[in-house]
């Protein structure tokens, strides 16, 4: 169960990462500064990426 679970938050993390990677590099092609929408999201994908990775750490830690 605990490898499953792994499997799990590591594709949550991949599809975290590549959103957020995403809004940064639409945000660097425009010549204007990010929306406070964009920067907000970017903002709230650092936070579950960090929440994502320390899960991660823990199931590692549980084996």
């Amino acid at each position: 169960m605990a490898q499953q679970a792994e499997a799990d938050l590591s594709s949550l993390l991949e599809r975290l990462k590549a959103a957020q990677r995403d809004l940064v590099l639409t945000a660097a092609k425009s010549t204007a500064l990010p929306s406070d929408g964009m920067l907000r999201k970017i903002s709230e994908l650092e936070g579950a990426i960090a929440a994502t990775e320390a899960l991660i750490q823990e199931e590692g830690d549980r084996r």
